[in-house]
């Protein structure tokens, strides 16, 4: 599979067609998987959102038609709703993750409220995927997609992933996941997530010859294996100097140590710095998250620069993050190109033949 899509760009260079369908995107962000189906051709209607700040760098960057400030919890509970949102192509959702995250608690926190930095508002987190699916039912939108952590995937969470599936299932729609790797699909970075991706039933005649005894609906293949990029193609000469303290420990680091908390280590037999990882020239970055100290250079003291993290993430070099930190914006976010790789391949394998037969 060639890349037609390239992780270094500019908003004000890109060509949005707006010809492959109609979106609307819930747990926006500062629109990651906006940008993703813009650069695949959709036409992105707007987004719920329900932190402040987030909804103005979703506003500053992609003016919506539609923006919704509120909890979805609020918002899918509306009778005031667009028309057009009831016509949609696909619905897009990130339900916040947090509880299933295999850096956080897990099952300590499942069923608690908590108050949370996006809109800090308190949320039941691993109930917010049900909400998505509840708008879903409501919208009835032809497709569904859902994107989450890795670590839904493991131990006692596999529980709400057939939980996920029998809503799903009630709601009228049949549903598939797959565990994809950023790194494979044009991204500099190693990210691993969850993407959900639902059909409406009544949608399945479309493929009615594509679908034997055995299946219900026809399969999304989604296979990708790009060529992996690594750091030293994207890095620069800029980005901010680690302090006097940091750099003592970075100037003891031994190659193949995976992040400044190993030499500290060997030093002090005390766990500290270990949430500063290295980036290798000749490796793929690590992922990125929210905190802006967690990417250093391996072969250089400083941390990642404005245009790195752009980068890394897929995100526009011009982007304009308002008052927000890139690393937050971009490490919350989906990679736009993730997004627009799997957004193509709806389009190819489902939309373009269901609008044929609509």
């Amino acid at each position: 599979m060639s890349n037609a899509f390239h992780y270094k760009w500019n908003l004000k260079d890109a060509i949005f067609t707006k010809d492959k369908g109609k979106v609307f995107s819930c747990f926006a962000c500062g629109g990651g998987s906006t940008m993703g189906y813009k650069l695949a051709g959709y036409d992105v209607l707007g987004c719920n959102e329900i932190d402040p700040k987030m909804m103005d760098a979703y506003k500053r960057n992609h003016n919506p038609k539609y923006a919704f400030l509120e909890p979805i919890q609020e918002f899918k509970t509306r009778n005031d709703l667009p028309e057009e949102l009831f016509n949609l192509d696909i619905l897009d959702g990130s339900p916040p993750c947090s509880s299933f995250s295999i850096s956080g608690n897990r099952e300590k926190d499942w069923g608690k409220e908590k108050v949370f930095r996006e809109g800090q508002a308190e949320q039941v987190l691993d109930t917010l995927f049900f909400d998505f699916i509840d708008l879903a039912k409501k919208l009835h939108p032809k497709i569904v997609v859902a994107e989450n952590v890795k670590g839904l995937l493991l131990g006692e969470a596999k529980k709400y992933v057939r939980k996920i599936y029998h809503e799903f299932d009630l709601a009228g729609y049949h549903v598939q996941h797959w565990l994809l790797d950023a790194s494979k699909m044009g991204v500099p970075q190693r990210r691993e997530r969850v993407f959900f991706i639902a059909l409406r039933k009544d949608l399945s005649e479309s493929f009615m010859n594509q679908v034997d005894l055995f299946t219900q609906a026809p399969k999304l293949k989604l296979h990708f294996n790009l060529p992996k990029i690594i750091f030293g193609e994207i890095k620069d000469e800029q980005g901010r100097f680690l302090s006097e303290n940091m750099q003592k420990i970075w100037e003891k680091r031994k190659l193949g140590d995976a992040d400044m908390g190993d030499a500290y280590y060997r030093d002090f037999k005390k766990d500290k710095f270990f949430s500063q990882n290295y980036i290798y020239s000749n490796k793929v970055s690590k992922t990125i998250t929210a905190h802006e100290d967690s990417l250093v250079l391996f072969d250089a003291p400083r941390f990642t620069s404005h245009d790195e993290v752009c980068q890394i993430g897929t995100f526009p070099l011009d982007y304009d993050f308002g008052k927000n930190k890139p690393h937050y914006i971009v490490g919350m976010s989906v990679p736009p190109l993730m997004v627009a790789q799997i957004s193509t391949q709806i389009y190819e394998q489902w939309l373009s033949k269901i609008n044929v037969y609509a």
